[in-house]
C-alpha cells in the first residue's frame, strides 16, 4: 500500500480540490466501465505468466476403439528351458 499512499500524497500536492474531485469522478467512471476506451490494468498475466488460454481441438475425438492385439500366453517352463539352453545357467 505504500505506492498508493505515496500516489495520494503526490496527487494532493499537485492538484486543487476541484481537480482531485474530477480525477475521482473519472476513476469511478473507469471502474463502472462507463469509459470503454480506458481499462484498468489487468495483473493476471503478471501473477500467472505460464497460464495458457483454453482452446478446443479442431478434430473430434475418436469414436471407435483400435483393434485389440492379443498377446500369446507364455509358458514359464518352456521359457526356463530355452534360457538354460542359451545361457547354461538356471
Amino acid at each position: 500500500m505504500k505506492k498508493v499512499e505515496r500516489f495520494i500524497i503526490w496527487i494532493c500536492s499537485k492538484f486543487t480540490r476541484r481537480e482531485i474531485e474530477y480525477i475521482i469522478q473519472g476513476l469511478q467512471d473507469v471502474l463502472v466501465n462507463r469509459n470503454p476506451e480506458v481499462k484498468p490494468k489487468d495483473d493476471f498475466r503478471e501473477k500467472h505468466p505460464n497460464y495458457r488460454e483454453f482452446s478446443v481441438d479442431p478434430e473430434p475425438p475418436l469414436t471407435t476403439r483400435p483393434p485389440k492385439t492379443i498377446t500369446p500366453k507364455l509358458n514359464w517352463k518352456k521359457l526356463l528351458t530355452e534360457h538354460f539352453k542359451k545361457k547354461r545357467n538356471p
